[in-house]
């Protein structure tokens, strides 16, 4: 086997594993992407500030912690989990909403917190963000009415 049919071979399996992974979540929509973005900021910002301002909230010192950043990232997973898990109550059920509604819930969660780390990091925040917020916020509590 030649290294262009491994590197095909490869490819192939991560395009597999990927549609699969992408499919079991409801597919691969600007929300969940956002999401993902989201969750990738907030934990880039908590490795920085643990590090660098050592003023994590997550260790007693503030600094980085190894413990603090796998507890992090499980969070992280659990909220994934509930994502997947709302989309099968949409199969369930035959809605459309639910997963969009928790995925809408967790990026205001995830929001506020990048708005907390920039706050500890000294950043000034833009209006425009904090208006964001308040409108995922509101589109959260609707759909959880809804």
């Amino acid at each position: 086997m030649n290294v262009s049919a491994t590197k095909m071979t490869i490819l192939t399996v991560f395009g597999v594993i990927g549609s699969f992974i992408a499919n079991i979540f409801g597919g691969w929509g600007e929300d969940m992407i956002t999401l993902l973005i989201f969750m990738g900021t907030d934990f880039l910002l908590g490795v920085l500030i643990a590090a660098f301002w050592q003023k994590s909230n997550k260790s007693e010192s503030g600094a980085l912690s190894s413990y603090s950043a796998w507890k992090g990232l499980v969070k992280k997973g659990v909220t994934l989990l509930i994502v997947l898990v709302a989309h099968r109550l949409d199969i369930m059920l035959g809605t459309d909403y639910i997963r969009t509604a928790v995925i809408i819930a967790f990026c205001a969660n995830e929001l506020i917190s990048i708005v907390e780390n920039l706050g500890i990091m000294g950043v000034p925040l833009p209006v425009a963000i904090t208006k964001a917020i308040e409108i995922l916020q509101n589109k959260s509590d609707v759909n959880k009415e809804g």
